[in-house]
């Protein structure tokens, strides 16, 4: 069975976490966590990257420094993991769902100006499968509205929009390096922060509220409890897992790009013959190759292929059922406008499998399963 996903290993860092152990240094905010969040500074110019112990945890941080409050409106797509909204919902706030654009399974930026009302605190875009919402639009209406944007850029690690790193653009980014994730610590994420006046604040917060920072800098010669805190710290062997893979990025990006690219160019005549649709990468959006999906005509037919495909040896998988149906959904949040793409959309897609070190071999499988799929409609 070809595995839908792997999560990436590569090669150095068993040496680093038991570098770590002997150092006698595994809690949070050590050697390797220092690493990290230096790599991603320098590599995507934010003043302060912060590691956590996920990509809920940084999103729940971002609601804490935009001070959400029970009553406030959070703005993002149905179309997403729980955990975008949940950050929220735990500060009480109401979850208004907006509709997504059927090319890049993306937030309607269109969609969001009329679902701002007076309760209206923040715009939550995700971007999906590491594709870039249309930022440029979102960051109009938030200047415009006085709202803060927090980008759920769990699967954007080293994609770009116009140019920029994404996680960059809002005032805050989340990223994510879940297993499933390009680069991964088995649970772990970052925060990424544009103002730098909330730096201090940040590292409070994610210190258990603690100005512990302050103190192991030798900025002050004693800490002690100043606000509202949890623990979000992630340990050192997680990071120094991660940091091994940092240290070879560009190997990995490439390896899942050859793997989507080879795809794309296998699937292309199916799509041109109008039996499937691929994935789409408007101008000025550089993707990480996060995943590679399809979209089968409807429903029932997304679930033969999946069923096709594990008979012939392939995982495939779909991906979120819309958050405004779920039971939580329903309680938390409202669908503003209407529900014309994100339902339709979604029973459609279909995720291929893709990960580091997949190989040439059981790319070619995955294709010719599904043009072998196709064959019989």
């Amino acid at each position: 069975m070809i595995s839908f996903n792997v999560p990436p290993v590569i090669g150095t860092e068993e040496k680093y976490i038991k570098d770590a152990i002997s150092k006698h240094k595994i809690c949070g905010d050590g050697e390797y966590t220092k690493k990290c969040n230096a790599w991603f500074e320098e590599n995507t110019g934010s003043p302060k990257v912060l590691l956590t112990t996920s990509c809920t945890h940084a999103t729940e941080m971002a609601a804490l420094l935009c001070d959400i409050q029970p009553g406030d409106e959070v703005i993002m797509p149905s179309f997403t993991f729980v955990s975008t909204a949940d950050a929220f919902v735990l500060r009480g706030a109401k979850v208004v769902f907006v509709d997504i654009r059927p090319d890049t399974m993306n937030i309607d930026e269109n969609k969001i100006e009329a679902a701002i009302t007076d309760k209206t605190k923040a715009i939550v875009p995700v971007h999906y499968a590491g594709v870039s919402c249309e930022m440029d639009k979102i960051m109009d209406i938030a200047r415009r509205h006085n709202l803060w944007v927090v980008e759920d850029a769990a699967q954007g690690v080293m994609s770009k929009y116009n140019g920029k790193p994404l996680g960059t653009i809002g005032d805050f980014g989340c990223y994510s390096f879940h297993e499933t994730k390009n680069y991964s610590m088995g649970e772990g994420g970052a925060l990424l922060i544009k103002n730098e006046d909330l730096i201090e604040q940040a590292e409070i917060i994610r210190e258990k509220g603690t100005n512990r920072a302050k103190f192991f800098r030798g900025q002050i010669d004693k800490y002690t409890w100043v606000d509202a805190g949890s623990s979000y710290l992630p340990s050192e062997l997680n990071a120094a897992y991660l940091y091994g893979q940092l240290e070879q990025a560009d190997k990995i990006f490439d390896d899942r790009m050859n793997s989507w690219n080879e795809y794309y160019d296998g699937l292309k005549e199916l799509a041109d013959a109008g039996k499937i649709e691929l994935p789409v990468i408007p101008e000025g959006c550089e993707h990480n190759a996060h995943m590679f999906y399809l979209k089968c005509k409807d429903l029932e037919e997304r679930t033969n292929l999946i069923n096709y495909a594990k008979d012939n040896g392939v995982q495939m998988v779909f991906h979120y059922i819309p958050l405004h149906s779920a039971p939580a959904g329903k309680k938390y949040g409202r669908f503003d406008g209407e529900d014309i793409y994100t339902t339709k959309e979604s029973e459609r897609l279909v995720r291929l499998p893709l990960y580091y070190g997949l190989s040439k071999e059981d790319r070619t499988k995955v294709i010719e399963t599904v043009k072998s799929f196709y064959k019989t409609k």
